[in-house]
């Protein structure tokens, strides 16, 4: 509206103190949110775990007073409190943290925008905020579509924050320590898209000289022509947070190399590979996991160290499985919490440095 400012958020809780009262009284809290060891028929919010929940804007709807909004220092905060407190959660399933993670990460990105907040912070909080949110995301496993969580609607909110952030670096000076890296985040989580790639070509040449931004481009590259060695020797050696980023189209690029080496290899009496030679090309989790690779596209097994490529065998039904990705991403955390990785930005100062190679 011409003439409207937009007002500082006042409230320096992770849920401001109505919200927890209405939904207490509603019975909407959630197990996350309840004081521990109260009973079940009466829970009550705790205020050090309540987390504001996502309310949709409506047309007409009054907007929410300064003491309904959370700074950004405090929204930075309760990224930090989903991140180290609810994100590494062991008594509940990926799924249901997952759920509850992305409503509330949702809260924070619209609390943020219905206030005045410089560009600096805004992009800080929606950094972390979409660090978290990658993270949760890989952790789902293959059977996240039983769960309480809906995988089309998380993707939805990650390309959201990803517009959201890039709509801030955009509009804002700076500085942006961090923006080479979640540009590369951007180019490797829509891997192979076109629109993607032209995106990230037409930032500055500067910042498309990072190191970030250079490996994510060559990623892109190896998986656009189909070099699966380059390609997997690429993706064992990407960061955390990156490996996140880039999960989603592991499965797509195994079946990819291994449809290439059906076609290269295939013979009317069957041509063995050693699974160990699969392992390591496509960055498995064993051979158990080649195994079930192989077989779910109809490729028949010698024994159990070796594969054969018979003419005629080779299927593609339903989507790529999904594997574990141990090597590829799990196991990349390295002793560290999901909390140092999202508010540290030692990792990727070192890697953000503009380069003057060409």
């Amino acid at each position: 509206m011409p003439g409207y400012e937009l007002p500082v958020g006042t409230c320096l809780d992770m849920c401001p103190a109505a919200e927890r009262a209405q939904r207490e009284k509603e019975r909407r809290l959630h197990r996350f949110e309840v004081v521990p060891g109260c009973r079940r028929d009466r829970p009550r919010a705790d205020p050090q775990r309540a987390v504001k929940e996502y309310s949709r804007p409506a047309a007409g709807k009054i907007r929410p007073p300064p003491s309904q909004l959370r700074p950004p220092s405090v929204l930075l905060a309760t990224v930090r409190y989903l991140a180290s407190e609810v994100a590494e959660r062991t008594d509940a399933s990926c799924a249901e943290v997952a759920s509850f993670v992305a409503d509330r990460l949702r809260a924070v990105r619209l609390d943020l925008a219905l206030q005045t907040a410089s560009d600096v912070e805004t992009a800080l909080v929606l950094e972390s905020a979409l660090a978290v949110l990658l993270a949760v995301v890989a952790r789902l496993g293959p059977n996240a579509t039983h769960g309480p969580v809906d995988p089309m609607l998380l993707q939805a909110q990650v390309q959201e924050s990803f517009g959201s952030l890039r709509r801030c670096y955009a509009l804002g000076a700076g500085p942006h320590p961090r923006q080479a890296t979640f540009q590369g985040l951007f180019l490797l989580y829509n891997l192979g898209s076109v629109e993607a790639l032209h995106e990230v070509l037409r930032l500055p040449a500067a910042l498309r000289s990072c190191p970030a931004l250079r490996t994510a481009l060559a990623v892109d590259s190896a998986f656009r022509e189909g070099n699966a060695a380059r390609l997997f020797r690429l993706l064992r050696t990407l960061p955390y947070l990156q490996s996140c980023a880039v999960q989603c189209h592991v499965g797509r690029a195994r079946r990819g190399a291994l449809a290439r080496l059906a076609r290269a290899l295939s013979t009317p009496k069957g041509q063995t590979l050693p699974l160990g030679f699969m392992v390591h090309l496509l960055a498995l989790d064993g051979p158990n996991e080649a195994r079930d690779l192989c077989q779910a596209h109809g490729l028949p097994l010698d024994g159990q160290e070796r594969v054969v490529f018979l003419r005629g065998r080779y299927t593609e039904e339903g989507l790529p499985p999904a594997g574990t990705c141990q090597i590829l991403v799990g196991n990349k955390l390295g002793g560290r919490t999901l909390e140092d990785v999202v508010m540290a930005e030692e990792e990727d100062e070192a890697v953000d440095r503009p380069t003057t190679e060409v």
